[in-house]
């Protein structure tokens, strides 16, 4: 184990030495094209434990460093768009444009999307952050509902910058719900990808649907579940005002489980039996084998409810396109460091140098 990291793989594209990392839930001999190339994540004193990492990480208050966005709205399917907050460069169609993708009940606001999104900025990328359907108050957009396994709605996106606006590099980013989405949608794009699109990073992402949703119900979880459910169901109270006869609140009555909500809710409005057949047909862990875009998935081995199941983990650990990195700490989509001549955001830093490294060694 080296300075709190619990599985370094090496960037695929380059080969540092290994400096000693070893690799516990992987065989013990390495290919020596995955060892990670990034600096080691060491949790901020006194926020070590998983809940700490998770609370303070999510809620520090942040600087907001992006310049005013320019608002666009992308259609995904007939009579349904989504709304993007976009920055961009003096020359946006030479310059990386990194798409952003938030989590569950999140937003383009959400504080790991403007971290994020302000590091690239800095970098000199173009900056798209993406609401799903419904999400930062767009309910109006659209009489659908949004959920884990919308995939394609990230395509559209990258599709229409690509085909519309002219970009030549794109990279994706997906926190958490988004991550899932993201990997799911280079899973399915497979050797198919668009060539512009360079390189892709998960954080803590949500893969094994399942194991993630039933973790959130323990007892330890209960106060994020109860925020993501106190969330989704304003949301559904707001959708069945705006489209009288489309969704029953009655559904509601009972819920008292996100796997409640998705039997009752997601599975009932979205063309899945149940919430099993939903978990199962939205996971990326269906299809991690094809991606073929280089890949930087962050996840933290103390993450309070994400779970990553060992034939998951085996996907990730064979696939050369990606790089693989599972720390000691982190929480979720917190990875809180030090401010060490930065704000001490780490996943956000890593997820930044890996698509940097990318583009300088891939046309």
């Amino acid at each position: 184990m080296q300075d709190g990291n619990a599985n370094l793989r090496r960037d695929a594209y380059d080969s540092p030495e290994a400096n000693g990392a070893t690799l516990p839930h992987a065989p013990s001999v390495t290919d020596a094209a995955h060892d990670f190339f990034g600096e080691p994540f060491q949790p901020r004193r006194p926020f070590i434990n998983r809940h700490a990492q998770t609370l303070v990480g999510n809620f520090l208050p942040r600087r907001n460093e992006l310049p005013p966005p320019e608002e666009r709205l992308f259609e995904v399917e007939p009579d349904v768009r989504v709304l993007c907050h976009c920055h961009w460069q003096n020359a946006r169609q030479q310059a990386m444009t990194l798409v952003i993708v938030h989590g569950l009940e999140g937003s383009s606001e959400s504080g790991y999307a403007i971290g994020t999104g302000g590091k690239a900025w800095r970098a000199g990328m173009n900056v798209v952050r993406m609401n799903m359907r419904n999400c930062g108050g767009t309910e109006r957009l659209g009489p659908t509902l949004y959920n884990s396994g919308m995939s394609a709605d990230v395509g559209a996106v990258a599709r229409e910058l690509i085909e519309q606006d002219g970009m030549q590099k794109l990279a994706l980013a997906g926190f958490s719900m988004g991550g899932n989405l993201v990997l799911k949608l280079l899973g399915e794009w497979g050797a198919q990808a668009p060539p512009q699109v360079k390189a892709a990073v998960g954080i803590s992402p949500a893969m094994d649907l399942a194991a993630s949703a039933d973790a959130l119900h323990d007892r330890a979880n209960r106060i994020y579940e109860m925020k993501f459910l106190w969330g989704l169901r304003r949301r559904i109270q707001r959708k069945a005002a705006l489209y009288p006869g489309r969704y029953e609140t009655r559904y509601l009555r009972g819920i008292r489980s996100l796997r409640d909500f998705d039997d009752q809710i997601t599975a009932r409005y979205c063309g899945f039996a149940d919430a099993q057949d939903y978990y199962t047909r939205a996971a990326a862990a269906r299809v991690l084998e094809h991606i073929a875009v280089p890949t930087l998935v962050l996840h933290a081995d103390d993450d309070p409810f994400i779970r990553v199941l060992p034939a998951t983990r085996e996907k990730l650990l064979a696939n050369p396109n990606i790089t693989y990195v599972e720390t000691e700490h982190g929480g979720h989509c917190a990875f809180l460091a030090e401010a060490n001549g930065y704000d001490g955001r780490w996943a956000e830093r890593q997820a930044i140098a890996f698509v940097q490294r990318i583009e300088r060694r891939r046309p």
